[in-house]
């Protein structure tokens, strides 16, 4: 009986410490201004020097000072972004996890993440419906909750894999997202107008071109900048950032 009593006491005093203890809480996801899904192209005619540029040229975007500015115009002063690779209509593959971007040092580890990507494909068609496709189905792993998502899609082809972009861009407009572009004329002279008619698409959705290769670097400084800071299409502000002879910061654009 005392063994009986001794047993009972124990698990009282054992139950009251468990309730005692401070509950697990799930960790609050962090708000920031955009969920940004970088797609970048990986197929057959991307050469390895075309593939060293599209990622040489995200990295040194991310340590600009006028991106980062960007990022700090916003309500939350915070992105997130995540960066894979795509060919054909199911080859994807992640090379950059959910990072956020609200400081000169989380943006430091964003660029330096980029740069120590290698490539992970080197064909199997041009599927920009698969990138979407696949760019979609990240946005629900972010540990973050964004105000906008976006995917911004670069390649230098049309679709020739998988189903029609049309459907699949219509598909995450549907659903909330954004397609933005940047194509690459390199291989098809045309491309930027395949881009806005079949490929981008959603609120404020548009496109920079890059003429080549060499200029991807540029392009992307100024897309990210206009993605960042959401300025319309067609506005003297977001004229002055994607303008040829320079950039503009948000802050002093249409001034």
């Amino acid at each position: 009986m005392r063994m009986t009593m001794r047993v009972v006491r124990l698990f009282a005093c054992l139950m009251g410490l468990w309730a005692a203890a401070p509950s697990a809480q799930p960790a609050r996801a962090e708000q920031v201004d955009l969920l940004l899904v970088l797609a970048v192209d990986a197929s057959g005619s991307v050469s390895q020097r075309r593939f060293d540029l599209q990622r040489d040229g995200y990295a040194a975007a991310f340590r600009n000072i006028q991106v980062l500015r960007a990022i700090l115009s916003g309500q939350h002063q915070a992105i997130a972004v995540t960066m894979f690779q795509w060919t054909g209509a199911f080859l994807q593959r992640p090379v950059v996890p959910w990072m956020i971007i609200k400081d000169e040092v989380t943006a430091e580890e964003v660029a330096k993440a980029i740069a120590a990507t290698e490539r992970q494909l080197y064909g199997g068609g041009t599927s920009i419906s698969g990138a979407i496709d696949y760019g979609m189905a990240l946005f629900p792993k972010s540990p973050h909750q964004g105000d906008r998502r976006v995917i911004d899609v670069s390649g230098d082809g049309s679709n020739n894999s998988g189903r029609s972009p049309v459907a699949a861009r219509d598909d995450a407009v549907r659903q909330g997202a954004t397609i933005n572009g940047l194509p690459i004329l390199s291989v098809e002279p045309g491309l930027d107008s395949y881009f806005e008619r079949f490929v981008i698409g959603g609120d404020g959705a548009f496109m920079v071109t890059a003429r080549n290769y060499e200029t991807f670097a540029d392009a992307i400084v100024k897309k990210l900048i206009a993605e960042i800071a959401s300025l319309p299409p067609g506005s003297a502000r977001f004229a002055a950032v994607v303008k040829p002879e320079g950039l503009i910061l948000p802050e002093a654009a249409g001034e």
